[in-house]
This record gives C-alpha cells, structure tokens and sequence, in this order.
C-alpha cells in the first residue's frame, strides 16, 4: 500500500488540508496526518481542531512515498520555518518522490528550491515567492513528481491529481464519479 505524509501546522486551510487526506484514503492510500507543532492538536487557520495521526519526530520519512503541504496562514509560514520540513521536501524531490502542495504552500518549495524551471501554481499574491517557477493559473500544475494547486476551491481538482500520479487517472475518475464530482465541468449522470 502507498503511504503519503500530509504535514499539519497550526493555521492551516482545514479545506486543503483535509480534503486532500479524505480523498487519497477513500482511494485507498494510507495517510498519516504530521504535526510539525510537537503536539497531535492543530488548529486551522478557522479554529477547527484536528488531531494528528503523528509527531513529526516520529515519523519514518523513508516509509513514504510522497509529502503534501497545505496552505493557510500561518501554517505555511510553520511549514516554510520547520528545517525538517525544508530537508524532507528537498530530499523527496531530488529522489524522486512526490511532493505537492496548495495555495500559499507553493512559496515552501520555492524558497527551497524545488520549483527551478517547473511549471507551478499558488494562491494569487504568492507568485513572486515561486523562485525560479514557470508560474501557471490553472487549478492543479504537475511538473514530474512536483503537484501544485491555487487554493481551497481546488482542492478537490489538487487530491484527484494526487490519485491520479499515485494509482491512475482511471482511479481519479472513478473517485470523482463516487463524490459526484465533475471532472469535466459537465453535470455527471446515472
């Protein structure tokens, strides 16, 4: 089974966050849900408490198969801060393996580097914080094993690519016709 990390600061968008976690379970990929806050309790950017699945001290990076951070504020700004994060968003991306983010998270993997000569979207007002992007405004940018998205109106489009790059587009489709989701902006039927 594929295994994703989903790394949880106080203040992240809940939407981004957990949306992305519902949908890769629901097609059958473990999640763990890392806190970076040094306790399992996180509060969203709208007070929303979750529990954490882990503590990031915890966790066996080589275990997983890919990363995603979710934006908000200040969650990205933990999320940018934490030199753990930084080493294991650096380390997955030169290995190959996924790493992915939403909204203001973008600017994460920008200031590490990640995105030199990728196609990338962010949450409009962060663009100058892609370093070294090729800047996109479509819902859900995929450069190799690098997953970018505009924020918590695409989380949705963000997970099912998620699925899509770690199973197949077919599994995307089938989990979007399941949650009665339009990947085509067409009403589906039955």
């Amino acid at each position: 089974m594929k295994k994703i990390g989903v790394f949880l600061a106080d203040g992240f968008e809940e939407i981004e966050g957990l949306t992305v976690v519902d949908l890769l379970r629901r097609a059958g990929i473990e999640v763990a849900m890392i806190s970076i806050m040094g306790r399992k309790e996180i509060y969203g950017s709208h007070q929303i408490g979750v529990l954490a699945d882990v503590l990031y001290e915890e966790v066996d990076f080589g275990e997983l198969e890919g990363v995603v951070l979710p934006g908000g504020m200040p969650g990205t700004t933990h999320l940018g801060s934490h030199s753990g994060v930084n080493e294991v968003i650096r380390s997955f991306a030169e290995e190959g393996k996924l790493v992915s983010a939403i909204c203001a998270a973008p600017s994460v993997l920008g200031q590490a580097g990640i995105l030199q000569g990728r196609r990338a979207a962010c949450y409009p007002g962060c663009e100058d914080k892609l370093t070294g992007a090729e800047v996109v405004y479509e819902e859900v940018a995929e450069a190799g094993n690098v997953i970018t998205s505009r924020g918590m109106g695409t989380a949705i489009p963000f997970g099912l690519k998620l699925v899509e790059y770690l199973i197949t587009k077919q599994k995307a489709e089938e989990l979007a016709e399941a949650i009665v989701y339009s990947l085509t902006g067409k009403t589906l039927s039955h």
